[in-house]
């Protein structure tokens, strides 16, 4: 008989950290082993962190699987440190104020979807809506409201982001997720002195404007490229595109060169940045002072002023920005022609709307109360509202059987296969000037070119199947779908 797992032999626990200056680890892994039974600690620093346990067949498999298990940590960096002594990464979660409408009247909702808490992250496109919350839930809904899937990430959501058809969610921890398969992943690590408060990616740059004014850029490796200090503080904004990297913070709105290369311009805002938004030709900027400013791209000129009744919390446009919407402090929501002629006010009829995405005569916005709210936006449903007829908004469910995606560590995310599946794509990791890179096997592939792939996995001359390869402009691969390790 050979009794419990842990019975027989004292408990041992090993402890490592990894926290680099300048870097992006700031993570701990902790190994206990008691008796058969080995569990594996691991995460932010200052947090929790996830737990697996694993039963082995003898006391001394045990501790040859977490001596070996240790050894891979130091290998990559990690080293013996006392729990508590290194500070955690700071976070600051936005601090905001929901005051009742003033609207004589309430916007038509057409559904609205509880997600549990206070809710930031949104993305809509042509398939699905997104939402993401402080409690790190990300919900995928269809433009009637179902609710697709839920993803479990570690931490606060900060923002959804999407770069092409792939969808990131930037996290309180530090890292930003993949959500473009089932199976999400850290795609890159942000400093652990970076106190994130807004995320954009173009083109694999990822860009992190925070808490002291400063903007971070960051490439499709996870590696550092450049970063810049804004003359203002509390960074809420921050978009790109070819031209620029626009960074809203206190003191107005300022565009750096994508290279890093130098400041282009800089334009003093109606009071400090809270929200920020782009077309083709300029950047919106929604500010404290009760205004949405309108910024040409190409010289920072103030074009056009939206003026509301309260702070605004968020703005959008849609396409070509011949609508201008904002959201206030006071659970209004706004409508604009492009020259900044308001035309219509509603009330949200649940909380202020901290994001907010249109998209075919749809407004959808996430509030303080945690809720997904998809508006009718038509000329027809707005004129209705003002008559004071709406519709009845639909309260969405979440069914007990959606299925949820969560991520895992390495070892455990990746599937080990002996062949690559029919129609896989090959990848291998090598050591190029003293880091790994990941390049692609597989014929039909430029060889030169590297693969934007999970820092966790990387291993010396391990090969990868993943499902598919799609070519970015930035001259890189990104992976799309499953990845499995082959023998």
């Amino acid at each position: 008989m050979s009794g419990s797992a842990t019975s027989g032999a004292p408990e041992s626990t090993t402890y490592l950290e990894l926290s680099q200056d300048g870097g992006g680890a700031h993570k701990f892994y902790e190994v206990t082993v008691a008796g058969r039974l080995v569990t594996v600690r691991y995460g932010r620093i200052g947090a929790d962190g996830q737990t697996q346990s694993t039963t082995f067949a003898t006391a001394e498999k045990a501790r040859a699987a977490a001596a070996k298990k240790v050894g891979e940590k130091v290998h990559k960096g990690y080293a013996p440190a006392i729990p508590g002594q290194r500070a955690p990464r700071p976070v600051t979660r936005r601090q905001v104020t929901s005051a009742p409408s003033t609207a004589r009247s309430v916007a038509p909702v057409l559904w609205r979807f509880r997600t549990g808490s206070s809710a930031f992250g949104i993305h809509v496109d042509a398939d699905h809506c997104w939402v993401g919350n402080q409690a790190g839930d990300v919900y995928t809904l269809d433009h009637d409201g179902g609710v697709l899937a839920r993803f479990s990430l570690p931490d606060g959501v900060k923002c959804l982001v999407a770069d092409d058809f792939w969808i990131y969610a930037g996290c309180d921890d530090g890292r930003v997720y993949d959500l473009s398969s089932k199976l999400p992943f850290a795609a890159y690590d942000i400093a652990a002195d970076v106190d994130i408060f807004w995320l954009d990616i173009h083109e694999g740059l990822l860009n992190v404007s925070d808490r002291e004014g400063r903007l971070t850029v960051i490439d499709h490796e996870d590696e550092h490229q450049w970063a810049r200090r804004s003359g203002g503080e509390h960074a809420w904004m921050v978009r790109a595109d070819d031209r620029a990297v626009y960074h809203g913070h206190s003191r107005g709105v300022t565009a750096y060169a994508p290279d890093g290369g130098g400041e282009l311009w800089h334009t003093a805002t109606r009071g400090g940045v809270l929200f920020g938004w782009q077309e083709d030709e300029a950047v919106y900027a929604g500010t404290a002072h009760r205004a949405v400013q309108r910024l040409a791209k190409a010289t920072g000129a103030v074009e056009a002023t939206y003026a509301c009744d309260s702070a605004v919390y968020s703005c959008a446009t849609s396409p070509g920005g011949r609508f201008v919407f904002a959201g206030d402090a006071a659970s209004s929501v706004y409508c604009f022609d492009r020259d900044g002629t308001r035309l219509w006010k509603l009330g949200t009829g649940g909380g202020s709307a901290l994001s907010m995405q249109y998209h075919d005569e749809r407004l959808y916005l996430v509030t303080t109360d945690g809720s997904l709210v998809c508006v009718d936006a038509s000329d027809a449903a707005v004129s209705a509202a003002e008559q004071g007829t709406v519709p009845v908004a639909r309260d969405v469910k979440l069914a007990a059987a959606v299925p949820t995606y969560a991520p895992d560590s390495a070892a455990a995310a990746v599937t080990t296969v002996a062949h690559a599946p029919a129609g896989a794509v090959v990848v291998e990791c090598v050591q190029e000037g003293g880091r790994l890179r990941v390049h692609v096997v597989s014929e039909g592939y430029d060889s030169s070119w590297r693969v934007q792939f999970p820092r966790a996995m990387r291993e010396p001359g391990a090969r990868y199947a993943v499902a598919a390869l799609h070519a970015a402009a930035g001259g890189f691969y990104r992976v799309r779908g499953e990845i499995q390790r082959l023998l």
